[in-house]
């Protein structure tokens, strides 16, 4: 694999920053519910596979809407499709926030996941084609943007449990930001381009095994981020003795190393090749499981978890970069078997992780990571491109 470097830059025009915004509201319900899980297992009675249903219902929404994303942007253009994404998206948050039972938080979820979905890889396409052979650093960079508002909105849940608001105050966050976002930046859009037509006869050109493997490489990063979004906090109270309320703030943790990561990923992404930033990354996470899965001592598992944020914040980025890339021109088919990929990872990988947690324990069940991240850069090692 070569590592030889390459100068691009990009222009951070207004619809550059309006789609970095778009990412950083996502961010907020992404990870505000994902610091929900443990809470909701609490309040509810849960146990952890029957919490992880939770992210089944996001994986089922996101691989619904993915499999529609060809349609809707044909129908009704991409600009539509990603405001009514966010629309949705907060239809499902307000569902979780008044939900008192499994089955109506199960549904917020789904419709939240689902919706936000259509946002984020239709966003996460049109920025790439706008920035051309610089796309994989300018969704770095977005994805670096977009997280942090998702660690103060995963703060707030610890921070606003201990108060008479509760926890679910937190859960209006996303709807805040996306009323601050309609009102100032509602007008701008990347130019539309004629979309892609979906073919209803004749015969389909077939993606190549370097597509589908860039779509394995994609469902391995997502469940492993997913994993650790929804259950290191579960980890980390059992390893050291914190509240579920105090560890919540294991994901502010990581994704503030999420947040390092991106930031310092953009020139990565400028000067390397995707694959190359891509293995580099995954090893790094590996680092940060092996120190956080070893330790019973509170901060080292704070530093583990910051240095697993450092190896997952490009992990996405990179894999959905590769993904529309290997698509052969086609990227709303991509933005819609990415959600599709992703919608997998993100289910599977929390249900699983929590079916094991119930059967042997957290601790053991989080030997799911390392397999995850050898699976990943198998795949990354036999599809990349020659220089």
């Amino acid at each position: 694999m070569t590592t030889s470097s390459r100068t691009l830059t990009f222009t951070r025009d207004r619809p550059t920053w309006l789609i970095y915004l778009i990412l950083a509201t996502f961010s907020t319900y992404l990870y505000g519910l994902s610091a929900a899980i443990p809470l909701l297992r609490a309040e509810l009675g849960l146990t952890q596979a029957v919490a992880g249903l939770h992210a089944t219902g996001m994986a089922i929404g996101s691989i619904i809407t993915g499999l529609a994303i060809p349609t809707i942007t044909a129908r009704i253009g991409r600009r539509a499709a990603c405001w009514t994404g966010i629309v949705g998206m907060n239809v499902g948050m307000l569902i979780v926030a008044f939900g008192q039972v499994l089955p109506v938080t199960l549904l917020g979820y789904t419709i939240a996941a689902g919706m936000a979905g259509i946002t984020l890889f239709i966003s996460m396409a049109v920025l790439s084609e706008h920035h051309g052979a610089a796309g994989p650093a300018s969704i770095a960079e977005a994805n670096a943007v977009g997280v942090l508002p998702g660690i103060v909105a995963s703060y707030a849940f610890s921070v606003l449990a201990s108060t008479v608001l509760g926890w679910r105050s937190a859960l209006f966050v996303p709807l805040i930001l996306s009323a601050l976002l309609a009102l100032t930046m509602f007008r701008v859009w990347v130019p539309e381009r004629p979309p892609a037509p979906v073919k209803q006869h004749g015969p389909r050109v077939p993606y190549g095994r370097r597509f589908h493997l860039a779509g394995g490489v994609l469902l391995c990063c997502v469940a492993l981020e997913f994993a650790f979004n929804m259950w290191a906090a579960e980890l980390l109270a059992q390893r050291t003795g914190l509240s579920a309320a105090s560890a919540t703030t294991g994901l502010t943790a990581m994704l503030i190393g999420v947040a390092l990561g991106r930031l310092a990923g953009v020139q990565l992404a400028l000067r390397f090749r995707v694959d190359v930033v891509l293995v580099g990354a995954l090893l790094v996470a590996l680092t940060g499981w092996a120190v956080f899965w070893t330790t019973t001592i509170t901060a080292v598992a704070y530093a583990g978890l910051v240095l697993t944020g450092l190896g997952i914040a490009l992990q996405f980025p990179m894999a959905l970069s590769r993904l529309i890339e290997a698509s052969g021109g086609r990227p709303d088919q991509a933005s819609g078997a990415a959600s599709v990929w992703a919608g997998f990872g993100s289910g599977a990988s929390p249900l699983v992780l929590g079916a094991l947690g119930d059967g042997f324990g957290t601790h053991t069940a989080f030997l799911m990571a390392p397999v995850l991240i050898g699976l990943a850069t198998g795949a990354v090692l036999s599809s990349r491109q020659p220089a």
